[in-house]
């Protein structure tokens, strides 16, 4: 492999190690376009809303929306133009993998900050049997993603791991090779526990958010939700902590061996996708409306 080819081969691992985990670009524009609908559904799928606080929910969704179209989507547009830019001039290395990663968790951070108020509008005004529902519905959906995902023995679990890697990467790169096959293999070998590792986190997460929901009529509530909207490990437990930090560590290396493994048209494939990508972002840019600007300011 000559050395501008291990250059591009680089850069697009960069790329892939950062969108892999966004949905296909086909779908983004209507997923967008829809998130209000779908994040209603979304809730009341846990909590049976009252009026007052459905209209309250699309009202700070409708916020939401506006402020991330107008100020996050010409974010990630010109994260992206920077990314391309660098596979053109095929400089980016493993290091540099690790840099556009911490990037694209920056680019969430705001999202994450936007959100609390709204979250805590719809939280302290839970009834007393809403929070009994929210918790029982928890504990189902839990239960569902145990039975999915922790079915069979260690092998099993392991097995099914890759396939869903490999259905991610397949999105980017097209069809693996058999090389690419066996480095998602080995890679999942490497990962024992830590699916189970997640759904306990989750699960330690959402017995925080009830507690919480206890005192939600006190004055430190809505400190207790921004910490844990905002701070991703809060009440996952220090399991949840340290394999996050290890994962983040071992997808870099995944990522970039698979690359390397890669041939041209996989690699013609990612840069096709990525350009879908840009321009599903430049497409959704957009004005707040007039209200939103005024409150904004």
């Amino acid at each position: 492999m000559d050395q501008s080819r291990v250059s591009n081969v680089q850069t697009a691992a960069v790329l892939l190690a950062t969108i892999l985990v966004i949905t296909g670009c086909s779908s983004t524009r209507l997923a967008y376009r829809y998130a209000d609908w779908g994040i209603v559904w979304w809730v009341e799928d846990f909590i049976t809303l009252t009026k007052p606080q459905k209209r309250q929910l699309n009202a700070d969704i409708e916020e939401l929306k506006q402020w991330h179209c107008s100020t996050e989507l010409p974010r990630y547009q010109a994260w992206l133009h920077n990314l391309q830019s660098e596979l053109a001039e095929g400089k980016p290395g493993p290091a540099e993998i690790s840099s556009h990663q911490n990037q694209l968790l920056s680019l969430l951070q705001p999202l994450m900050h936007q959100i609390t108020p709204g979250a805590v509008n719809l939280l302290s005004s839970l009834s007393d049997e809403q929070v009994r529902e929210l918790a029982k519905n928890m504990a189902e959906n839990q239960r569902e993603l145990e039975e999915e995902f922790l079915t069979g023995d260690a092998k099993s679990i392991e097995h099914a791991r890759a396939e869903r890697t490999e259905e991610r990467a397949e999105r980017w790169l097209g069809s693996l090779n058999p090389a690419q096959k066996n480095i998602i293999n080995s890679w999942s070998e490497n990962r024992a526990g830590q699916t189970e590792i997640w759904l306990a986190g989750r699960r330690n997460w959402q017995d925080t958010l009830l507690n919480a929901l206890e005192y939600r009529s006190q004055a430190d509530f809505e400190a207790t939700i921004t910490e844990l909207i905002n701070n991703p490990k809060a009440g996952r437990g220090d399991a949840y902590a340290q394999r996050i930090d290890e994962s983040m560590v071992a997808m870099n290396s995944l990522i970039q061996e698979l690359l390397l493994a890669s041939h041209a048209s996989q690699l013609d494939h990612l840069t096709r996708r990525i350009s879908e990508l840009g321009g599903d972002f430049k497409a959704l840019t957009c004005k707040p409306s007039p209200e939103v600007a005024s409150r904004n300011r």
